[in-house]
């Protein structure tokens, strides 16, 4: 399970980056891209720190999944349309929720 959860660390890390690149090619949002870029840059952070202490890795890439779970909840509640945000906004719940049950299973 754990070499699963840190490959998913992995891809919604580089998922959230490139995600960040297509908001400020599509829209040139800046602050798309600032995000993008830092948040997946920190997941892929988590997933390299899981490497070396798997429960530590998937703390991390939690903490930084709630995080975004509110950003992309606020997102949601502004402007009221599913996409981006509500796709996001499930996507790292889903993530969050597996993060915190593998670190408390590990």
């Amino acid at each position: 399970m754990n070499t699963a959860l840190q490959i998913s660390m992995l891809v919604y890390g580089i998922l959230i980056l490139g995600g960040g690149i297509f908001g400020f090619l599509k829209a040139k949002s800046k602050a798309s891209l600032i995000a993008g870029l830092i948040s997946g840059a920190l997941m892929i952070t988590a997933y390299s720190v899981s490497n070396r202490n798997v429960r530590q890795g998937f703390l991390f890439g939690a903490i930084i999944c709630s995080v975004l779970s509110a950003v992309f909840l606020m997102r949601l509640a502004k402007t009221k349309k599913f996409m981006p945000s509500g796709m996001l906004l499930i996507l790292t719940t889903i993530e969050e929720f597996a993060l915190f049950l593998g670190y408390f299973i590990e």
